[in-house]
């Protein structure tokens, strides 16, 4: 398993061209190879393609934007990858999942299937294969009495779409990471680490944190990935709290390296 960024956590550094190639320099030179491209600035494929080439980085993943590309045009979407070679194309949530006023969860569940899976079709038939990143969301349950999630996994076959399963979101909705990560073990090519810090105080509350220090499994985690099948473990974190997230990243880095995880 493989050290990713998740340039998600840098997008604050990313708002330009220019300081988007910055921050893939500093992003090589803390020592990643691999990335995914998320809440960036917008860029062609071609130039995204020499800029990874000049800093000695693959993009593994994109949640894309804007996301309603997905359904607009799913194969100049793909032809768009092949240009920076990569093969995995992300969906960050599913549409009208937080519109909880208006839509049931089964309206959202059964609308996001009727949409998308033609969509997933014509990935995998280019050569893609689509992803989905969970938030706590997605464990509300169904009027079946299902979880969200697994019905998601139940109803969708595994050679069509697979997960970003989030380690911090995962934990935020109730349930063990390391028994999700095995659950859908052959159909998580990346997953997002992402630790969970308890603040303690008269109001206790959760924040993100860098891998390694908060108070998530990582030997667990990381022993249920290698098991699954996982091939990137892509650094993520929504919120440094005021700490710089380059150092985050860094910090993410040398924690998963020292725990075996490879860089090339």
């Amino acid at each position: 398993m493989k050290i990713g960024a998740q340039l998600y956590t840098v997008r604050e550094y990313a708002k330009t061209l220019d300081d988007f190639e910055q921050t893939l320099k500093r992003v090589a030179e803390i020592g990643y190879k691999y990335v995914q491209v998320s809440g960036v600035c917008d860029y062609t494929p071609e130039w995204l393609k020499e800029k990874l080439d000049e800093y000695g980085l693959k993009c593994v993943l994109t949640h894309c934007k804007p996301a309603t590309r997905i359904l607009d045009d799913p194969k100049q979407l793909c032809k768009d990858h092949d240009v920076f070679g990569c093969d995995c194309i992300g969906l960050g949530s599913m549409p009208r999942l937080w519109n909880h006023n208006e839509f049931t969860n089964d309206d959202v569940v059964e609308k996001f299937i009727e949409e998308y899976l033609p969509v997933m079709q014509i990935f995998k038939d280019n050569g893609k294969y689509m992803m989905y990143h969970n938030h706590g969301e997605e464990f509300d349950k169904l009027s079946n009495g299902n979880y969200m999630w697994d019905e998601l996994a139940n109803r969708i076959p595994a050679d069509l779409m697979g997960f970003t399963l989030d380690t911090y979101w995962i934990q935020f909705g109730g349930k063990n990471p390391i028994t999700e990560i095995k659950k859908l073990a052959g159909r998580l090519p990346c997953v997002h680490f992402k630790d969970y810090r308890i603040v303690r105080g008269a109001d206790p509350k959760v924040q993100f944190a860098p891998v390694g220090s908060g108070n998530l499994d990582w030997d667990g985690i990381i022993a249920a990935c290698e098991e699954s099948g996982v091939k990137y473990a892509l650094v993520e974190q929504d919120n440094c709290f005021g700490a710089d997230p380059f150092e985050c990243l860094r910090s993410s880095f040398e924690f998963m390296k020292s725990k075996g995880l490879e860089v090339e």
